[in-house]
C-alpha cells in the first residue's frame, strides 16, 4: 500500500522549463557556448551545477563552474520577479490535495537550487501539503544518481516499498529506479525528448494516480 508519494518539481508540478531554457540561453550567450538541442535536452532533471561542471568541460572554458551556475541562477530569479508568466500544470494542485486529503506523505525532491523551490512553493502556496523538501543542489550527486531519491524516502517515514516517484525526465526516473522505488512517468508534454521506458507506468493525467486507482496497480511485494 502506497503511504508517501515524492513529487518532482520542473516538469510534474510547475512548467517552469521555458523559464530556465531561457535563462540558460542568457548563460550561453554570455559565455559564447554553442549548445545544441540534443545537449540540452540530455540536461533534463539535471542540478545546474552537474550541468555547468560538463558544460566546462565540453567547451574547455577557463571559468570556474560555479561561476556559471552564479550567471545562470542570476538571470533565473531576474525572469521570475519581472513578470515571467507560468502556472502549476493542469491538474497537479487537486492531485497533490487528494493525497493529503487521503493521508499520503508528500515529499519533493528536486535537482532546483532550495531558493528556486522555495520561491515556486511560497507563490503556488505549496507548503502546507508538503512535509518535507529536498534539493539535487545540496547533494554531492546529481539525478541519475539515486541519492536524493534514497534520503527523500528517508524523509516520509515510510519504507521504499510504501513510496512512489512521480517524475518526467530520464534521469530523475533512472535515478528513482536506481534508489529501488516505483517510478511513475508523467508524459505532460512539458518535458521534450525523454526516454519513459525504464519507469513501471507511464501516465499523462494525473486522474490515473488518484488513491482509488493505485489499488489497481500492481506493486512489487
Amino acid at each position: 500500500m502506497i503511504k508517501a508519494v515524492i513529487f518532482d518539481m520542473d516538469g510534474v508540478i510547475i512548467n517552469s522549463e521555458p523559464l530556465h531554457k531561457k535563462a540558460y540561453q542568457m548563460m550561453f550567450k554570455e559565455y559564447n557556448l554553442k549548445v545544441s538541442d540534443r545537449l540540452y535536452g540530455s540536461f533534463t532533471g539535471m542540478s545546474t551545477l552537474p550541468i555547468c561542471q560538463r558544460l566546462c568541460n565540453k567547451f574547455s572554458i577557463r571559468h570556474s563552474p560555479n561561476l556559471l551556475v552564479k550567471t545562470k541562477r542570476k538571470h533565473f530569479k531576474n525572469l521570475f520577479e519581472n513578470g515571467h508568466e507560468f502556472k502549476l500544470i493542469d491538474g497537479v494542485l487537486e492531485l497533490i490535495q487528494h493525497y493529503k486529503k487521503n493521508g499520503i506523505s508528500l515529499v519533493l525532491a528536486s535537482s532546483a537550487s532550495m531558493p528556486n523551490i522555495n520561491m515556486i512553493f511560497e507563490k503556488f502556496n505549496l507548503n502546507q501539503y508538503f512535509k518535507a523538501k529536498i534539493s539535487g543542489a545540496n547533494l554531492k550527486a546529481s539525478k541519475p544518481h539515486p541519492e536524493i531519491f534514497e534520503k527523500a524516502a528517508k524523509l516520509t517515514g515510510h519504507s521504499k516499498r510504501e513510496c512512489l516517484v512521480i517524475e518526467d525526465a530520464t534521469n530523475g526516473i533512472i535515478a528513482a529506479k536506481s534508489a529501488g522505488i516505483f517510478c511513475v512517468a508523467f508524459d505532460g508534454g512539458h518535458s521534450k525528448n525523454q526516454d519513459y521506458s525504464k519507469a513501471d507506468i507511464v501516465i499523462n493525467k494525473f486522474e490515473a494516480i488518484y488513491t482509488e486507482k493505485l489499488k489497481s496497480i500492481k506493486f512489487p511485494s
